[in-house]
């Protein structure tokens, strides 16, 4: 028997994938909160190599390479971090850190786009970060370059330009947690499936944006990632 609906199911978010028609599936987005010891400085925090944190985002706030993003609602404070994202193509629980890179399907430029002022809200009041982090068109990500086609990336310069200015340098060799802990990580505490992203932190040089801004950003080896702010919907 065919499963029936009261109103007609969303469709799948998804994000392309470089060199192919078919695109990527969202299933899940987590994100690593201060994985690099200089945002971790910045945001006023001791970068010291202690567990990593994860946030989360709907799999419907991705948003693809070249994509006007209106600016959001309820915030004054909009701040752009670029990340590496991976992509999960096969499934694992409890995965070992020498396995965990047998997951990844591929990589891309990302944006974790915060709403900063909601977020800083949420901090001091000891509440969760769902408003300042997962709202809609949160999660730029470009296309997807697959493992076959780059390998694993262990190093590489990571860079934000805002309408020509540069506002985040650093490099993904410096994540202090890299991509095969925070995937076994990940993976103690529920099980990774196909479709899921993992947006691994961001470099020192967070900053606002406004509407008319022009976002550019680049990992070496990677790809690139442009994305505009819009006016408010």
């Amino acid at each position: 028997m065919t499963d029936s609906f009261v109103f007609a199911p969303a469709a799948i978010p998804s994000v392309a994938v470089a060199g192919d028609t078919r695109r990527f599936p969202v299933r899940r987005i987590f994100c690593v909160g201060r994985n690099y010891a200089d945002h971790a400085r910045e945001m006023g925090s001791d970068p010291v190599r202690e567990p990593p944190f994860f946030f989360t985002k709907p799999a419907d706030a991705v948003v693809d390479d070249g994509t006007a993003i209106p600016y959001p609602p309820e915030t004054a404070n909009l701040h752009h971090e670029i990340e590496l994202v991976v992509a999960i193509g096969r499934a694992g629980f409890n995965v070992a850190p020498a396995d965990a890179l047998g997951l990844v399907f591929g990589y891309a430029v990302g944006l974790d786009m915060t709403r900063r002022d909601l977020q800083n809200k949420a901090k001091d009041t000891g509440r969760p970060w769902d408003w300042g982090k997962a709202f809609d068109n949160s999660a730029p990500c470009a296309a997807i370059r697959p493992v076959a086609e780059i390998g694993h990336p262990a190093g590489g310069a990571i860079t934000l330009d805002v309408n020509g200015t540069r506002r985040q340098t650093g490099d993904i060799a410096d994540l202090i947690w890299p991509v095969a802990d925070v995937i076994a990580i990940v993976s103690r505490s529920m099980a990774l499936k196909p479709g899921d992203l993992i947006y691994t932190g961001t470099p020192s040089g967070v900053g606002a944006v406004r509407p008319g801004d022009r976002l550019e950003g680049r990992i070496a080896g990677v790809g690139t990632l442009a994305v505009s702010i819009g006016e408010p919907a």
